[in-house]
């Protein structure tokens, strides 16, 4: 039937399109995925296993005297698993018939934005764990530069490892960057070596001890108070596993004359070691915008 034919075959573009535009929001949406670890399941793996070595210390020795104490390796794994999300779309055929690129672009940054902003409150989820479940910072208290100064010495002092990076809510990050000047801090506007440019500029605001401070406005209030808590943490404190990126598959409803995509993805996120971030918590809430 041609009417059925050229409705497939705009479907098909129009599937091109959404898909195209749900993947370039997916990756440029959210700034969490690109400062962790990633990694990938390969065909037939369900399982990670990631280990942990502690620690060693040398030991003084004797000129001529054996070495008589063996060190521990004292290794711990953590065991990574995913789970389905998803996602799905119905696009009539009075739609994709009008063949209208910008609407097709619309859904598909939609769905990117949906699918992108599920990905980063997971991981957001995971700072409060970090550190052993204690804040940096506290309720009613402001990030400033020099609040935000005592973290990074403290995550430098407690063996985060480097390079360091910081995620917190527009408001938190605002408090910072307007106090930097008052307290005589000195902080940069290019983005550290190690960290994409291409996916972060847009997130990234600072640059304080060479730890770059990045935006997030997925971040919550904790309760009833106007604080959240945002991360100092090594990409290696949190990890994504991804066993099948975001993809679309289209099903067609008949008696609804329409189409449905379904977008599916199937990853997990997960806390590696504790050891290696901290949670920030600092005001979130609004600031005044009449001064």
């Amino acid at each position: 039937m041609p009417v059925q034919i050229a409705t497939t075959g705009d479907l098909e573009n129009a599937q091109r399109i959404i898909l195209a535009e749900a993947r370039y929001s997916n990756e440029h949406s959210h700034p969490c995925r690109n400062l962790i670890a990633n990694y990938t399941l390969g065909q037939g793996e369900k399982t990670m296993t990631i280990p942990k070595v502690a620690r060693m210390t040398a030991d003084d020795l004797i000129d001529g005297v054996d070495m008589v104490i063996s060190k521990d390796i004292g290794m711990t794994t953590v065991d990574l698993t995913t789970a389905e999300v998803g996602l799905k779309v119905i696009l009539t055929d009075k739609l994709t018939m009008q063949a209208n690129d910008n609407v097709k672009r619309v859904v598909g940054r939609q769905m990117g934005d949906g699918m992108s902003r599920k990905e980063d409150r997971d991981i957001i989820a995971l700072f409060a764990a970090l550190n052993g479940g204690t804040d940096y910072g506290a309720d009613n208290i402001n990030f400033t530069a020099r609040n935000a100064g005592a973290c990074i010495a403290t995550a430098k002092a407690s063996r985060f490892g480097s390079p360091l990076f910081v995620v917190h809510h527009p408001n938190a990050i605002f408090a910072l960057t307007s106090s930097l000047a008052p307290v005589g801090a000195t902080a940069s506007v290019a983005i550290p070596h190690g960290f994409s440019e291409d996916l972060l500029r847009d997130f990234f605001r600072t640059n304080l001890s060479q730890v770059p401070f990045f935006e997030d406005g997925e971040i919550d209030v904790v309760g009833s108070t106007d604080s959240g808590r945002g991360v100092i943490a090594h990409k290696d404190a949190l990890a994504i596993l991804t066993s099948m990126e975001a993809r679309t598959e289209p099903e067609r409803d008949a008696s609804l004359r329409a189409w449905e995509l379904n977008v599916v993805a199937d990853y997990g996120v997960f806390e590696v070691d504790d050891t290696l971030g901290a949670p920030l918590r600092y005001e979130i809430g609004n600031p005044a915008t009449n001064n």
